[in-house]
């Protein structure tokens, strides 16, 4: 097919399934990918959103303008490379200004094989997402600026999207290891843990290290096992505690083998289980709840949240495009958290058993701290037993 030229020398194109193109400056790795574009309002940690595992499969759009002006360093990875696809940004990156940088965001994203865009409408394409839903993209960075278009509409189309895709399996641990690094501190940074603490399993369906940080700040010994572990698996490590981690992909598709595994522990156990988004989500279908797909998801760190049983607001961070339907929530089971924005559910927990969930990241990694009082309430539960 005829390569074009986009105007002003433009060397990256987003291209829409509807046909829709946004040309700009590409930065990062060259060449091109296809995804599901979101978009995320945090006014910081980009690395850790590029970074965060349920970011898989989809390409990020930065409302926020100023991206890449602190750089990047080895120590805000929330796992060990880049898991978004690619990054959408309306000023290009300046150079980086901070104290803690070690490396240009523009060469990381090169070094790792992802594709960015500057100079784009970001504010016009989040009307888009918002108004359409999250739509199918093609990003091209072609440095010498010419681009099949047919060909990057074809490919936005033929994407095959989010629903019914597990991408668990693909972010997940191969094998089984130990955690003990604990939340970061000045001057020293990341402390070990070295004094014996509960013994936790943490079922890694895309696990971000600050939350198993937090998990080892609050007083857990924490053993994390591949998304894919059998109920017999986690119990031959004895656990107090049961750890479901967030992820990104389909809940229906990872409950397929998720959800008997919980059930299983639940039947067989009264020991006390935290879900956290993916990990809330498979939580909610193994007590007999289902599921949906949401128009645009929620991507930021400043969601309010509310606690329906104290009252009490939250601001929290979330990156999320399915939900769990708060209508096919067994008796058993209480609606504990909902969203201020749109009223979707936020969290459960069991009417009886120290068995609960939230739907937002509350390790703040990006994002506010509000919520960390629930790795406390899990440490609560496991020494109430």
């Amino acid at each position: 097919m005829p390569l074009s030229r986009g105007p002003d020398n433009a060397t990256a194109c987003l291209a829409l399934a509807d046909g829709t193109l946004f040309y700009g400056r590409g930065f990062g790795a060259a060449g091109q990918t296809t995804a599901e574009l979101c978009f995320n309002t945090a006014m910081t940690g980009y690395q850790e959103i590029m970074t965060d595992p349920s970011y898989a499969g989809q390409i990020v759009t930065f409302t926020f303008p100023h991206v890449g002006n602190v750089g990047v360093n080895p120590d805000d990875d929330e796992t060990q490379d880049p898991v978004a696809e690619g990054m959408v940004v309306k000023w290009d990156p300046t150079e980086p200004s901070n104290w803690r940088a070690a490396e240009r965001l523009t060469d990381w994203l090169a070094k790792r094989g992802r594709i960015a865009i500057g100079g784009i409408d970001t504010r016009r394409l989040t009307r888009a997402i918002r108004q359409q839903g999250a739509p199918h993209v093609a990003l091209a960075h072609s440095p010498d600026g010419e681009f099949d278009l047919e060909a990057l509409v074809a490919a936005a189309r033929d994407f095959r999207g989010l629903v019914g895709l597990d991408l668990a399996k693909d972010v997940t641990c191969a094998q089984s290891y130990r955690w003990d690094q604990m939340r970061w501190a000045w001057p020293d940074g990341f402390p070990t843990r070295s004094t014996p603490g509960h013994k936790v399993v943490a079922i890694d369906y895309g696990a971000k290290r600050n939350i198993l940080r937090c998990l080892a700040s609050a007083g857990c010994d924490v053993t994390v096992l591949p998304a894919t572990a059998t109920a017999e698996e986690v119990m031959a490590h004895e656990p107090a505690g049961l750890f479901l981690s967030n992820g990104p992909g389909d809940p229906a598709a990872t409950g397929e083998y998720a959800v008997p595994m919980i059930r299983d522990i639940l039947d067989k156990t009264d020991m006390p289980v935290f879900g956290i988004c993916l990990g809330h989500q498979m939580l909610a279908r193994a007590l007999g709840a289902s599921t949906v797909k949401m128009n645009h998801g929620h991507h930021g760190a400043n969601h309010p949240v509310k606690d329906l049983e104290t009252g009490k607001v939250e601001i929290t961070s979330m990156n999320h495009g399915f939900t769990v339907d708060s209508q096919t929530l067994p008796a058993d089971v209480i609606e504990s958290h909902v969203s201020l924005f749109d009223g979707s559910n936020c969290g459960i927990r069991h009417r009886d058993r120290p068995v609960f969930s939230v739907q937002y990241h509350p390790e703040a990694s990006p994002g506010p701290q509000d919520s960390y009082y629930l790795f406390e309430r899990f440490v609560a539960a496991i020494e109430g037993r």
